[in-house]
This record gives structure tokens, C-alpha cells and sequence, in this order.
């Protein structure tokens, strides 16, 4: 039988997302293929440990499955050697924090508050209950990243792990810089690359793995496969931290992020989920997603200016990757009732802090936009100006948020999804 009820609702979501703009930074649209894995027969297989170690039977599809998928990441990344079966990127940050440190390790990681992420340290989250945290941000004359107060706090405080990486910040990073002050306080750097990870997969941003210990990603944002984790590194090494095995050995860097994985904070991978990456990786290493990258920066980078022409305060004055946070508080508004009006309007965006903010992250003063998804639907340059046009007449124009719906669904018609 089936539950009308729930695919009544599902196609409810299928209208939200085709007849809007979508334009939240940390979602995109998944292929028919991605989708067509993710909901396939895998889902039934039960497969805890990695391929040829399994603590199950009848894996050998699974295990060729989930070689596949490795290989392709390590081709998109150059990786020596990857993990494809955390759930989310936030379990492949818990993973690798569990392999490498010790319950009270301080940690160095950019502050939520100013464009970090939940597991770089915040209080509220394990990784600033279990280790302790110290923080960096931006600078607040020009909003890009206080290299200086990051070196400064380092030396001060020694920490294990430097965590570098953004749900929020627009500008590249210097991931050579990180390490070398890294280097001189002995600390491992993690870069969590979740949100511009497709960028960097095609040379369009700094490759973390040329500097960075360890590295951690989404895969469903500009990488645009399922919702999923990995974790990545280029060169192994043994723990400086003197991790040990039962016979006093020093352990690679590699096992003891898998162990970090499994059975550290996982038990079974999803199978379905590691197939939908396999076909996402297949995806990004063709010359369509090359195509695609280039026009997802293009656009940002269009809309920023655009912004910038009507008025609104981008963070760091501009982009480098596919988003950009924008201060509201000179238009007198505030970054819930954005989110909320522009909603009215099929216009789907986040509130968010931004960097010195003095509203709560309940209210904020700001909102996050990014263009991987609107990119995946074909939209081009010429198409961000009439989209800051929509999102500018909400904002001044409460009254006709209704006018500009019909307008705005009318217009989305011309983007299909899969063509």
C-alpha cells in the first residue's frame, strides 16, 4: 500500500524547491543518478568495517561498491587516502578529533560566531565540551581572517589541533600560513573544506592537502552528491601524539582515522549513501562540473557586486568561492525578518551572524547567501542581477511580496532541474 500521505508531502517539497529560488550557501541539487543510488537496494545491507574487514557476510557487491568510491575521491582530491562512510561532516570532524586527541586537548578553531562552525569548538557542541577551546576570527576593519591573532593565541596556548574551514566565510585561505605556525607549536591542522570542497576539487581555490594534516568535508553542497561526510589526506604519518597499539607500536595517521570512524563514533555505513558519492565523484571529475564550478564563482561573484551596487554591506567587501554574508543592519532589518519575508516570497535564504553582531542567533543581523544550487539549474551572470532586483524589492517593499511570488514562480519555470 501506499503512504499517500507522505509522497503527498514529499511532492510538496518537489514544488517548494523547483517553483523558488534556492539560495541557502549548504544546499544544491543532487542528479537523478545520486538520487536514483541513494534510494536503491542498498539501503538493505548491513556492512560495519571496510571493505575485505567486515564484520558481516554477503558484502562482496558492497565492497567493490565502496572501493569505487574511494578511488574516485582520491582522483578528485589527489588523496593517498580517504574515508567515504561518515553519515555527515560533522561526524567525520568527531571522528577525526576522537583519533588524534585526548578528552581536554585544547583546540584552536574558528569562531561560530564570526563564520566557523559548530564542531571548530563552540560550547554547545561536543567538541567544546570534551576538548577545550580557543578561538580566532576576523578582523573587524575589513572582515577577512586575523592571521595575526591566530599565530598569537597559538604560540600562547599550544594547541594539539588547529581546525581551519568555514560555514560562512567568503574569502580563500591560507592553508601554508596555518601550517607554519602550526609546525612551531607541534599542533595537527585539520581543514574542514565542507562548503567550497567542489571549488577546490577543480584547482579554483587553494588545495588544503598540499598543507593541512587532515581534511574533512560535506558531500552535499558544491560537491552536490548526498547528504554525507569524508575525510581525506594526502601524505601518512605516524601520531606525534604517541597513540599507541596494544604491541606499543606507533599507529598511522590513516588507521587511526578509520578507527576514529569505526567503531569510534559509527557503527554500519550506509552503502546506499557511499553508491550516491560514487556517482557525485564520477560527476565532478568530468568537464560538465568543471563548467559548472566556474559559472557557481562567476555568479557569486556577480551578486556580490550586485549587492554592493544597492547598497548592502557584504562581509570582506566580496567573495571568493560560491557565497557571501551580508550585514542587514544598514537597511534596518533584521536577519530573521529577511529569512522570513523573503520566504513569503519563494525565496529561500538563512539567517545568519555575522562577524561583531549584536542581535542574538535567534534574530541576527544578517543573512548567508550562496549560488551552488541556482547554478545547478542553469542560471547564469545576467540571472544574479535579476534575483538581488527580487531579494532587494522584498527587503524595501514589504507590501508587495505577493506580486513579486507570482513573479518570481513564473520566472523559476525557466530552470528546470533535470533536463
Amino acid at each position: 500500500m501506499r503512504d499517500t500521505k507522505l509522497f503527498d508531502l514529499i511532492q510538496q517539497e518537489k514544488i517548494r524547491q523547483t517553483e523558488g529560488i534556492e539560495l541557502i550557501a549548504s544546499e544544491n541539487y543532487a542528479s537523478e543518478g545520486v538520487m536514483e543510488a541513494a534510494g536503491s537496494i542498498l539501503t538493505n545491507k548491513y556492512a560495519e568495517g571496510l571493505p575485505g574487514k567486515r564484520y558481516y557476510g554477503g558484502c562482496v557487491v558492497v565492497d567493490e561498491i565502496e572501493d569505487l568510491c574511494r578511488e574516485r575521491l582520491k582522483n578528485l582530491f589527489d588523496a593517498t587516502w580517504v574515508n567515504v562512510q561518515p553519515h555527515s561532516g560533522a561526524q567525520a570532524n568527531a571522528a577525526v578529533m576522537l583519533a588524534i586527541l585526548n578528552p581536554g586537548d585544547k583546540i584552536l578553531g574558528f569562531d561560530l560566531s564570526h563564520g566557523g562552525h559548530l564542531t571548530h569548538g563552540s560550547p554547545v557542541n561536543y567538541s567544546g565540551k570534551i576538548y577545550k577551546p580557543y578561538f580566532y576570527g576576523v578582523k573587524k576593519e575589513d572582515g577577512f581572517i586575523d592571521y595575526e591573532a591566530l599565530e598569537r593565541t597559538a604560540l600562547k596556548e599550544k594547541p594539539k589541533l588547529i581546525i581551519c574551514g568555514a560555514s560562512s566565510y567568503s574569502r580563500d585561505w591560507d592553508y601554508k600560513l596555518i601550517r607554519e605556525v602550526a609546525d612551531r607549536v607541534g599542533a595537527l591542522v585539520l581543514a574542514d573544506i565542507a562548503h567550497p570542497s567542489g571549488l577546490i576539487s577543480r584547482g579554483l581555490l587553494n588545495d588544503p592537502l598540499d598543507h593541512c594534516h587532515i581534511v574533512t568535508s560535506t558531500t552535499h553542497k558544491t560537491l552536490r552528491g548526498p547528504r554525507g561526510g569524508i575525510i581525506m589526506i594526502r601524505d601518512d604519518f605516524e601520531n606525534p601524539f604517541g597513540i599507541k597499539t596494544p604491541k606499543g607500536t606507533l599507529r598511522k595517521i590513516s588507521s587511526l582515522l578509520d578507527s576514529g570512524v569505526f567503531p569510534g563514533t559509527q557503527g554500519g555505513p550506509l552503502e546506499h549513501i557511499i553508491a550516491a558519492k560514487a556517482v557525485a565523484f564520477k560527476e565532478a571529475l568530468s568537464d560538465n562540473y568543471l563548467d559548472y564550478v566556474v559559472q557557481v564563482k562567476k555568479n557569486a561573484a556577480a551578486m556580490s557586486s550586485e549587492f554592493i551596487k544597492k547598497g548592502y554591506n557584504i562581509i570582506s567587501a566580496g567573495t571568493d568561492n560560491h557565497l557571501m554574508l551580508i550585514d542587514l543592519r544598514n537597511k534596518n532589518i533584521t536577519g530573521k525578518e529577511a529569512e522570513e519575508n523573503l520566504g513569503k516570497a519563494d525565496i529561500t535564504i538563512n539567517k545568519n551572524m555575522v562577524p561583531f553582531d549584536t542581535e542574538s542567533p535567534f534574530v541576527t543581523s544578517g543573512m548567508r547567501i550562496g549560488t551552488a544550487a541556482i547554478t545547478t539549474r542553469g542560471m547564469g551572470e545576467s540571472d544574479m542581477k535579476k534575483i538581488v532586483g527580487f531579494i532587494d524589492s522584498v527587503i524595501t517593499n514589504k507590501s508587495e511580496v505577493d506580486v513579486i511570488k507570482k513573479e518570481i514562480n513564473n520566472w523559476a519555470n525557466n530552470f528546470p532541474l533535470h533536463k
